[in-house]
């Protein structure tokens, strides 16, 4: 079955930086998208960074432009997300999560989220 793990959260302090790994397992994670989404308390779940299954097309939120950045290891099944130039703002469950696509459909998988705490 697919399953997504993430890690790499934890408290850190403003300015600072943490980098969340995602391990997959359950399906063909080269031909597949990955996204980090996070929550806020209290807010939506918001998409933060997505690659291509390939690498090659990346997206961003405009909050996390300049400061995080997405990247993917095929052959370790994983994708990270370094952070960089931490803010109270980014304190949030972080979520990874994979498009699957199968016979023309896309299936949407969750991890269990890490959670990131910005404090001083």
């Amino acid at each position: 079955q697919v399953q997504l793990v993430e890690s790499g959260g934890g408290l850190v302090q403003p300015g600072g930086s943490l980098r969340l790994s995602c391990v997959a397992s359950g399906f063909t994670f080269s031909n597949s998208a990955m996204i980090w989404y996070r929550q806020a308390p209290g807010k939506e779940r918001e998409l933060v960074a997505a690659m291509s299954s390939g690498g090659g097309c990346t997206n961003y939120a405009d909050s996390v432009k300049g400061r995080f950045s997405i990247s993917r290891d095929n052959a370790k099944n994983t994708v990270y997300l370094q952070m960089n130039s931490l803010e109270h703002a980014d304190t949030a469950e972080y979520y990874c999560n994979a498009e699957i696509g199968v016979a023309g459909q896309y299936f949407y998988y969750w991890g269990k989220g890490t959670l990131v705490t910005v404090s001083s």
